[in-house]
């Protein structure tokens, strides 16, 4: 097994990490049998989370003010947080996809939990090879020998729901093959009816606590994932959509060979998206990456609507080709999110506002979203993934810090309930949306190219796109037509001279912090931020 961090070949899936202190083994028992035992499990774990909380938190007087009682509550979040990923380790399967939900909500949940699971992303239970010939002749009618004239029995990755093994074609073609894991498909209508119990539970016990939003995305989203031709077809519309990137590589689908738990693919190789080491040993440029999935993701959301909405880092890779230019390779096509024609107006909308700081519009379209009150001040912060004082100040003209992402962290823990909240009522094409979003930001800060102006440039002109063609759609007037195309024209020259303002100066900003001291530099960044202040794009919509 390739370790993390190191070349991965055909990583749809990341890595297994060893020697992490939880084992995960394939179970090929009966489900009717330990249908009992699972749940068992579940509720055992949950009544040690609230233990845990109950005894160390609400048995004690506290003042919520001290530094001693967010140490104390840090502390309770880890203990809980060992211990569920304890019980995912235990039932594996559906509890570790959900795991993984969890990992991927770095601005949303305490980082506790969000760090904890991450491993999860890496880790998944291992079957033999024996085991998926066994699922390849099921559904395939034919032995692997009959198929493959080589099937390396290490698999490539692993996953909450599958496994990948480099193989060869009769015919001498290199092949990735994703097969199920055979006891997933009947033990998740079991697993999912059990984690909704648990977390009513946690919420009777804990009126705080209130993750029914994230069970029922899991119940709509597991029975697509579990179809593999579902995946295949996902990936060769997708690949039709950008088919004008030259830079993206989805691989090809062998549909002879594939069912809805065998899927066969064109084996690609590359290196995992954030590892950094590999990028500078290829001599692949960071920040041209992470403009490369700015523009894909973009896209997929404002304009297309069709969203990959499982951007963890296993799933994209990164190479030279053999004329030496770079390619990004997108793997693992089971989660998609559609959106809306009414969704992305909506969504757009509120980007647009948010980079003007306009908090009225904000208010307006977070309830279009179904976010009511005040609560569209939290709902900016969950899109952005930046403080309220960041977005009220403008978030094209602040940079993110470690300072910033601590503060996060820690005020996160005082709205959990108004985070809840949000989760519950908002639209529910939403969910994977913010999902996505929390990825693509955990890939740009590895990268260290999370302040890039590109990244703002791109995504409200993708932004503009969409508001003038849905105006454009709902008109049959030429004239009407006419005057949106040239407001269109003038909002995105503004946008182009705005941006070019700020890229100069940034520079000037940084020629003048190379002469100064650093004290010199807080002063200075304070006082030209306020000056920038003045500078904001007004797009009239």
């Amino acid at each position: 097994m390739v370790s993390v961090g190191r070349v991965i070949k055909y990583g749809i899936f990341g890595t297994t990490i060893l020697g992490s202190g939880y084992s995960l083994h394939a179970n090929d028992y009966n489900i009717n049998s330990v249908a009992l035992v699972r749940l068992a499990n579940a509720a055992l774990a949950i009544k040690d989370i609230a233990w845990t909380y109950k005894k160390q938190l609400y048995y004690r007087e506290w003042d919520k003010t001290t530094e001693e009682y967010a140490a104390q509550k840090s502390v309770c979040h880890k203990i809980a947080a060992e211990r569920l990923l304890k019980l995912i380790c235990t039932n594996r399967g559906v509890y570790i996809k959900v795991g993984q939900h969890i990992g991927a909500l770095e601005y949303l949940l305490p980082s506790e939990f969000v760090q904890t699971m991450k491993i999860l992303h890496s880790k998944a239970p291992q079957n033999t090879v024996e085991v998926l010939y066994k699922v390849i002749r099921q559904d395939l009618k034919q032995n692997p020998e009959e198929l493959f004239d080589d099937f390396e029995a290490e698999p490539l990755g692993t996953a909450s729901l599958a496994q990948v093994h480099r193989a060869k074609l009769k015919d001498g073609t290199a092949v990735a093959v994703k097969v199920q894991h055979p006891y997933v498909r009947g033990n998740s209508i079991v697993d999912m009816k059990t984690m909704e119990i648990c977390c009513k539970v946690m919420a009777w016990i804990f009126p705080d606590f209130n993750m029914q939003w994230l069970v029922d995305e899991s119940k709509r989203n597991l029975p697509i994932e579990l179809d593999f031709l579902n995946e295949g077809r996902n990936a060769e519309k997708i690949a039709g959509m950008f088919k004008g990137y030259k830079w993206l590589k989805i691989p090809k689908i062998f549909w002879n060979y594939s069912t809805d738990r065998v899927l066969v693919m064109e084996y690609v190789e590359g290196g995992q998206v954030d590892d950094v080491e590999y990028m500078r040993r290829h001599k692949i440029d960071p920040v041209q990456i992470s403009n490369y999935l700015g523009v894909l993701y973009a896209n997929m959301i404002f304009v297309n609507g069709f969203v990959h909405s499982d951007p963890h880092p296993g799933n994209i890779l990164v190479a030279k080709t053999d004329k030496g230019e770079t390619q990004v390779m997108l793997l693992d096509h089971g989660l998609y999110s559609t959106l809306s024609d009414q969704f992305r107006y909506d969504y757009s909308q509120l980007w647009l506002s948010i980079l003007r700081v306009d908090r009225l519009a904000m208010r307006q379209f977070s309830e279009k979203l179904g976010i009511r009150g005040n609560l569209y001040g939290i709902f900016a912060c969950m899109v952005t993934g930046r403080p309220w004082e960041a977005v009220v100040a403008g978030i094209v003209r602040t940079k993110q810090s470690t300072r910033e992402k601590n503060l996060i962290q820690k005020e996160t823990s005082l709205v959990l309930p108004q985070i809840a909240d949000v989760l519950e009522h908002v639209d529910r094409q939403m969910l994977l949306i913010l999902k996505t979003n929390d990825l693509i930001r955990s890939i740009e800060t590895t990268l260290g190219t999370q302040n890039r102006q590109t990244a703002f440039s791109v995504m409200s002109r993708c932004c503009v796109q969409t508001v003038f063609q849905q105006k454009h759609a709902q008109t049959t007037s030429e004239w009407r037509r006419f005057t949106l195309r040239l407001q269109r024209t003038l909002i995105e020259l503004k946008m182009s001279l705005y941006y070019a303002y700020l890229w100069v100066m940034n520079l000037k900003f940084w020629s003048r912090c190379s002469k100064v001291s650093s004290k010199s530099i807080k002063g200075r960044r304070t006082r030209d931020q306020g000056k920038k202040h003045n500078y904001i794009i007004y797009v009239y919509m």
